[in-house]
């Protein structure tokens, strides 16, 4: 069986653009189900509670980048993201228009 193409980074927001409010919520909050966050040094011991930073846009706490997991996290992979620091950078969509 071939295996199924996997949506661009582009094509995820624009399936997200599309969304309800509450449907954006609900996808972030299955988003941090896999999220990998919590075991980043950059965001351990930062009192940082909040997760995909990805979809949420960058820290307001974390302030020192001690190293990044973004790179191999799931989140990443299911939104074909390209970018990573998104709690020191922005989320996708604030550093794709960086680029």
């Amino acid at each position: 069986m071939p295996k199924e193409a996997q949506n661009t980074f582009e094509q995820n927001m624009e399936a997200m653009s599309k969304m309800s409010p509450e449907q954006v919520q609900d996808k972030i909050k299955e988003l941090n189900k896999i999220c990998i966050c919590r075991n980043c040094p950059t965001y351990v011991g930062t009192g940082e509670n909040k997760l995909t930073f990805c979809a949420i846009g960058k820290s307001t706490i974390i302030k020192i980048d001690r190293g990044c997991l973004c790179p191999g996290c799931p989140v990443q992979k299911a939104m074909a993201l390209r970018w990573d620091r998104y709690c020191l950078k922005g989320s996708g969509v604030e550093q794709s228009r960086m680029s």
